[in-house]
Order: structure tokens, then C-alpha cells, then sequence
């Protein structure tokens, strides 16, 4: 855990949504972070079903799943702009353990859930 902590410091330690983050999440309980994932697990699995579905990444339930994902960035962590959320995507798909995170859910998703936020 220390590991990934310092690299999000690394990473992202001078920027105003690390330090909104670090601010927010230093008042939560372990029920609150439970919570939260939670809210990022209820955007995914609205990501699963439009996927599964095969819907276009811009119809209406791939994109209400492109705004349950940032909203949830936003209720927890930072404000997450629709810019944000675009560069969020692209490391979806570039950073294996992101991919890997929603390909493990099923195949081809990381790809999916990167164009339907892209496509916003």
C-alpha cells in the first residue's frame, strides 16, 4: 500500500485534485472508503451492463455510466472535470493495472469504458 501511496505522490503530489484528495480522505473512516468504493464499483458495473449489451459508447446508459464514474471521483476524492476524467481514461488503458482492473471484469471493457468517456 505505501508503494502505490508514494507513487500517487510522486505522480500527481503537486496538483490541486492530490491535494483535494489528500484533504477529503484524511477525515474518513474505513467505512467511509468502503462507501466509496462502492460508488466506483455501482459506475463500473453500469459500464458492464452497456458493454454486455453492446450499446454505442455515446448512448444514453454508457454515457449515464461515463457521469456515475466522475460523479463518484467527485463525491470522494477531487472535482473531477470532464477533462480529467478523459486523461483518468487514457491511463485505463496504459497502465496495466488499470486495464487489467476493468479487463478482469470482461475482456475488452478498459477499451470500452476509455471511448465511451472519450466520447462525451
Amino acid at each position: 500500500m505505501d508503494k502505490h501511496k508514494d507513487e500517487v505522490r510522486i505522480r500527481w503530489g503537486n496538483t490541486d485534485a492530490y491535494r483535494q484528495s489528500q484533504e477529503k480522505t484524511a477525515k474518513y473512516s474505513q467505512a467511509d472508503f468502503e462507501l466509496a468504493k462502492v460508488d466506483q464499483e455501482a459506475a463500473t458495473e453500469l459500464f458492464v451492463y452497456a458493454f454486455g449489451n453492446s450499446l454505442p459508447i455515446d448512448s444514453p446508459k454508457a454515457q449515464e455510466a461515463v457521469l456515475a464514474h466522475r460523479s463518484a471521483i467527485t463525491k470522494w476524492f477531487y472535482d473531477c472535470s470532464v477533462e480529467m476524467q478523459k486523461q483518468l481514461a487514457l491511463m485505463y488503458i496504459q497502465d496495466p493495472r488499470f486495464k487489467e482492473y476493468y479487463d478482469g471484469r470482461v475482456r475488452g471493457l478498459a477499451q470500452y469504458v476509455h471511448d465511451a468517456i472519450q466520447a462525451q
